[in-house]
Formats: structure tokens, C-alpha cells, sequence
């Protein structure tokens, strides 16, 4: 289920407070996060967010596309390896 718009969008509020600030100065170092529903605001273009995966922190770089969508989505937290081998064994059972 979506946010309601009455509420407008979830923006954390440390986080946009971050990037404020970093706007002001001239250092562009990865700002790290755990607000993984937050979604990503207009002022964030241009930035990277280390957007924590629940292992590490996978580093993000926010273009404007990336605008209106949550920081999560471009964290995986699960890795895909792969299925079963069909052995000789398995194959038989068929």
C-alpha cells in the first residue's frame, strides 16, 4: 500500500539535513544511511548515498531519474547464486 498524499512523501529528515549541509561546504564525501524508505528528494541529485544493505553499505550515486523512489531499491539486500546443478542422480528420477 502507498503513502497517502495528504501526508506527503517520507523524507528523513537527518538525512535531508546531511545533504543540506553539504551543499553548503564543498566536500563530496558518501553520506552513509540506514533510512532505507526514505524516498529520494530533488536536492539529493548529484550526491552519494551509502545506503546500508543490512551487511554493508552499497554506495549510490542519485541522478534525476532516481527522483521519487525509495533509497532501498537500489540496495539489494539478498544475493542471487544460483539453482541446482542437474546431476546424473537427479536426472534419473525423472
Amino acid at each position: 500500500m502507498t503513502r497517502s498524499n495528504k501526508k506527503g512523501p517520507y523524507i528523513d529528515e537527518k538525512l535531508h539535513l546531511k545533504i543540506l549541509g553539504q551543499k553548503s561546504s564543498s566536500e563530496r564525501q558518501p553520506i552513509k544511511t540506514w533510512a532505507r524508505g526514505s524516498q529520494i528528494h530533488p536536492d539529493f541529485v548529484g550526491h552519494r548515498i551509502g545506503v546500508h544493505n543490512g551487511r554493508k553499505f552499497i554506495e549510490v550515486f542519485i541522478s534525476e531519474a532516481m527522483v521519487g523512489h525509495r533509497l532501498g531499491e537500489f540496495s539489494p539486500t539478498r544475493s542471487f547464486r544460483t539453482h541446482g546443478k542437474v546431476t546424473k542422480r537427479t536426472a534419473e528420477k525423472t
